[in-house]
């Protein structure tokens, strides 16, 4: 019959079509899916194990993985910034490290691989880079709270940051970084697995603070004290109608108040 391959040559150009349709499709698909694998530790004991120090520690801790081997270095250098000559700021940011880096340990020691202890190894270094560069000045005193968590207890969180905003790291550096952490990881936890795993963080969180609040009332006038009082009201007021009460951890950005 006349008309048979002019028939096939429509059939393999039909099929030709379709298969370049399936073909685009499908890529299409794989560029816009997004990805859900978890975060990976970058921290590497290679860049913080250097010194006699922390061979000690590598000796003592050879069962341990790579990640707290590299943290249990990590800790050994932030304790030099931790030391009564150096500046409150750098005082504050190295014990705020350390407050990561405790909380990266406390998930790797569960075999808990969750983005919210990458990202706490990950600040932690970044901190540490910034002490080590004289870099501290670059960093915010009041950051945005993290993805992984939420603004829960406001109360606390308008205490922390109406002291940071008073110069309380001056008496208190290493009360108000750990309060910090210990706010944002318990929201974490209460979003993760519920109230009762956050309790004992916020209570934490809650002694830090009252002990940096007492050492700024030993350390400052009656004066200073009611304006660090009437900050606080102010702060709560503005982070109240923020607290996440759904138990949902999508971060939060943090306004600082206008004191004037």
């Amino acid at each position: 019959m006349p008309h048979t391959s002019t028939q096939a040559a429509g059939y393999k150009k039909s099929l030709y079509i379709a298969l370049s349709a399936a073909l685009l499709l499908s890529a299409v698909s794989c560029v816009s899916t997004p990805s859900t694998a978890p975060k990976v530790n970058t921290l590497k004991t290679v860049d913080y194990c250097l010194s006699s120090n922390d061979s000690e520690t590598l000796a003592s801790s050879k069962a341990q993985s790579a990640q707290q081997r590299a943290i249990n270095c990590m800790l050994n250098e932030l304790q030099t910034y931790q030391q009564k000559n150096m500046s409150s700021r750098q005082q504050y940011f190295a014990y705020k490290a350390q407050a990561w880096l405790n909380y990266a340990t406390d998930k790797d020691s569960m075999n808990i691989r969750s983005d919210a202890g990458v990202e706490a190894a990950q600040t932690a270094e970044n901190i540490l880079q910034a002490l080590k560069n004289d870099k501290v000045e670059d960093l915010e005193l009041i950051e945005d709270i993290p993805s992984t968590s939420a603004l829960m207890r406001p109360d606390l969180w308008a205490t922390l940051n109406a002291l940071k905003d008073s110069g309380g790291i001056n008496s208190a550096p290493r009360e108000i970084a750990f309060s910090e952490v210990s706010l944002i990881w318990a929201a974490t936890d209460q979003c993760e697995r519920g109230a009762k795993s956050s309790n004992s963080h916020f209570r934490m969180a809650d002694r830090w603070l009252e002990q940096a609040r007492e050492a700024f009332v030993n350390t400052h006038d009656s004066k200073a004290t009611v304006a660090l009082e009437a900050l606080i009201v102010r702060y709560y007021e503005e982070y109240a109608p923020l607290d996440s009460s759904d138990d949902t951890c999508n971060g939060q950005a943090l306004k600082t108040i206008d004191k004037n």
